[in-house]
């Protein structure tokens, strides 16, 4: 029944094994993907004609992880699994970005692939497992794909590159880099670093390159006993139409793309495009004409055509810049005052207002994943209305987009966050792009590190960001742009996003739409993106060069206190009644670990100030000799109550009023008075002995000692803390020996 082809490598110490013909066999590509015991399943499947009237390719990529895979059932009201999951959306995207630029050019046939994870051993990613897994099967379906890629994951321990780390690695690593690519070129970057040099960077994608070579000639074998027969697809030819819309409009294209502003450049070719179209498209009028979306695939080549021409001979760019210069850069902080730290960050046309607010343990995103649930204190949501780019457009849930480049700018600024330890907040930031016109993730990276800085999180150092172009011939000419613009990324051949501090990188981007890019092209670019990194932090130094001492006025308070654990019980009570009370009185929140460590935050300090002291009573016993301020609670024949240590309450015996003889206690005391009381310790029965009448209520100062000498000088004995002052008799007792037990008859 089965035809079962399979190949088995030994891969970074561990097997990884390559199967088709057992599962999915109506797919036209279906690979099972074996790492340790990590389980991927890839498909694919392509349509046979065309979608008519589109001018793009229509690749989905959809990686989903199934809870099973981890032996779990999903949480919520219906048990199954939703949405995507931001995991899966990002690995959806890690996976279509090196794959797109491998279809031959011209291919418009609906093409889907899906990735799903059956089975998770908890130390093998399934992510670098499922790229791998969907270049085998995309190989192998016949569909025209000029791979296959490889994948690998590239992590730095001890100084050391180390192919694949195991999950429970990467927290200890330097490097998180995930890179895809061909066996002659790099496809695909994505990585989160240390503040790594320029010189590590390029030498650990040299390692991942080197490192995925034994996959791509697995996949190769593979395919040579189970490929299928290729697709028969020739690509239109456009030259004709290029030829004609060159010659009719070429001039117009060319004069357009002097303009500098990014709207007169674009009114200039749609005016050229609208004459062209009026001259070649198919219409009643014009019977022998292209049709429609011809014309606009040609057009699109010609637009091309003229931008990277211009850029390679004339080294101009369509704004007047030099290849390696940055657009002007304005800088502000503290635009929204009431929020708890906010910037604009304007790099020409491109526009990213940041806000960071500042909340506490309850505030921290519980996230659910294959591993585990986890709690995460650092959050960057980036949105991308389409006023941003002059458009009128569906305002919905975050896409794709949104959440890529959320996470990268993410991944780029969470080097530099202080530790929990130190800085025990949850971080929100929200990226609101406001203009775009070329690298607005990178804009969110320098507003973002400007919006913590002004609401005083203590960053190690400041991180920016930038975007770099490449333009690249056949003929193997090529130019590195920096800080690109939206026609450059449209019309151009790469987008490297490289993000860092001033001391070394903490993370890149690679997206290319060339059939990949080779180690000098590569070195280059990093080479330019540091200089123009560089630029960018010194005039985001303009408007703030270091955090805030203080946090703003509006940001929660949060004070560290440590308990012993066997208090946690006693500060939480039975069924939470004691914390709830706490939070109730005093107004503040409170967060207890299970280390005993205790997070108290509050918008007044008062607040913060009273929840402590009233934890601290009771996870702590008051200290024999010391003087606390108290209030009186109940005034009796025989003495006073007063609280004195948060929730405790002890009793001043009328002897330990005053120093004179106190008749009765009403006569100088009343309840809710305040005052000093030292605290003498227990008696017998282990109740709490309170005096008055050695502290001095004005000061509170202890007098005993000076009450002492002056009883010295007099010959008296030293006062007692049992009684009114009378010396304590020998032989224990206030009255006398030891007079035994009185016989009853």
């Amino acid at each position: 029944m089965f035809d079962i082809k399979r190949k088995t490598i030994e891969w970074a110490g561990r097997p990884l094994t390559l199967e088709t013909g057992r599962i999915a066999r109506q797919a036209d590509g279906a690979v099972l993907a074996t790492y340790g015991e990590t389980v991927v399943l890839a498909t694919v499947v392509y349509g046979r004609a065309p979608k008519p009237g589109l001018d793009f390719f229509p690749l989905t990529v959809n990686y989903q992880e199934k809870t099973f895979a981890a032996g779990k059932i999903p949480g919520g009201y219906f048990k199954r699994e939703g949405r995507p999951t931001e995991k899966e959306t990002l690995v959806s995207r890690l996976i279509d970005r090196p794959i797109r630029p491998l279809f031959v050019k011209g291919f418009k046939n609906e093409t889907q692939v899906v990735v799903t994870v059956l089975q998770h051993d908890m130390e093998n990613d399934p992510d670098i497992v499922g790229m791998v897994a969907a270049s085998a099967a995309l190989t192998i379906s016949g569909v025209p794909f000029m791979g296959p890629i490889g994948a690998a994951r590239v992590g730095m321990i001890d100084g050391e590159l180390v192919l694949n780390p195991a999950i429970d690695q990467i927290p200890t690593s330097d490097l998180d880099l995930v890179v895809a690519g061909t066996q002659d070129a790099l496809m695909m970057v994505e990585s989160e670093a240390k503040e790594l040099s320029e010189e590590t960077m390029l030498k650990a994608l040299m390692f991942a390159h080197a490192g995925m070579q034994p996959v791509i000639d697995a996949i190769i074998d593979l395919a040579e006993h189970a490929a299928k027969e290729p697709f028969d697809f020739q690509a239109e030819d456009h030259s004709d139409v290029v030829a004609s819309i060159k010659s009719l409009v070429g001039e117009d294209i060319k004069t357009a793309y002097t303009h500098p502003g990014k709207y007169d450049r674009r009114s200039g070719v749609d005016a050229a495009k609208k004459t062209a179209a009026a001259a070649l498209v198919k219409t009643d009028e014009n019977p022998d004409g292209v049709d429609a979306s011809k014309f606009s695939a040609a057009f699109k080549e010609c637009e091309a055509e003229v931008l990277r021409r211009d850029i390679i001979e004339n080294a101009h760019r369509v704004d007047g810049r030099a290849l390696d210069k940055v657009r002007a850069i304005v800088s502000e902080v503290g635009v929204l005052p009431r929020t708890h730290g906010s910037a604009l960050f304007t790099r020409g046309e491109t526009q990213a207002l940041v806000v960071a607010t500042l909340g506490t343990g309850e505030d921290e995103q519980y996230i659910d994943s294959l591993q585990g649930t986890y709690k995460e204190s650092f959050l960057l949501h980036y949105n991308f209305p389409p006023y941003s780019v002059g458009e009128a457009g569906r305002m919905g849930s975050p896409g794709r987009r949104e959440i890529g480049h959320g996470k990268l700018a993410w991944r780029a600024i969470r080097p530099m966050l202080p530790s929990k330890e130190d800085f025990p907040y949850t971080i929100r930031l929200v990226s609101e792009i406001t203009e775009s016109n070329g690298s607005s993730s990178m804009a969110t990276v320098c507003g973002s590190s400007l919006a913590l800085m002004d609401a005083g999180v203590p960053l190690v150092r400041p991180v920016s960001g930038i975007a770099m172009g490449l333009i690249l011939e056949p003929s193997g000419e090529f130019a590195i742009l920096s800080d690109i613009l939206g026609d450059e990324d449209h019309l151009g051949d790469m987008d490297f996003k490289v993000a860092g501090t001033s001391e070394g990188i903490t993370s890149l981007q690679m997206d290319i739409k060339v059939p990949g890019i080779t180690e000098e092209i590569m070195k280059q670019a990093l080479t330019q993106a540091s200089a123009g990194r560089l630029h960018i932090l010194d005039e985001m130094s303009k408007a703030m060069d270091a955090p805030r001492a203080e946090l703003g006025e509006h940001a929660p308070k949060i004070e560290t206190i440590k308990i012993a654990v066997d208090k946690i019980r006693e500060v939480i009570g039975s069924g939470g009644k004691v914390i709830r009370e706490i939070v109730e009185k005093t107004g503040a929140k409170i967060d207890i670990g299970d280390d005993g460590t205790i997070k108290v935050a509050a918008n007044d300090q008062e607040k913060i100030d009273a929840a402590k002291a009233w934890i601290q009573s009771i996870a702590s016993e008051p200290e024999v000799g010391t003087i606390y301020t108290g209030k009186v609670v109940k005034v009796v024949d025989f003495g006073a109550f007063v609280n004195f240590f948060g929730a405790k309450d002890g009793l001043v015996h009328v002897s330990q009023i005053a120093l004179e003889r106190v008749a009765n206690p009403a006569d100088v005391l009343s309840e809710g008075q305040e005052v000093k009381v030292k605290f003498l310790g227990f008696d017998d029965r282990g109740k709490t002995k309170l005096s008055m009448k050695v502290v001095d209520q004005e000061t509170g100062e202890d007098l005993t000692d000076k009450i002492n000498a002056e009883r010295a000088e007099r010959g008296e004995a030293p006062l007692s803390e049992d009684t009114g002052g009378r010396p304590k008799r020998e032989g224990g007792g206030d009255r006398g020996g030891d007079r035994g037990r009185r016989r009853r008859d």
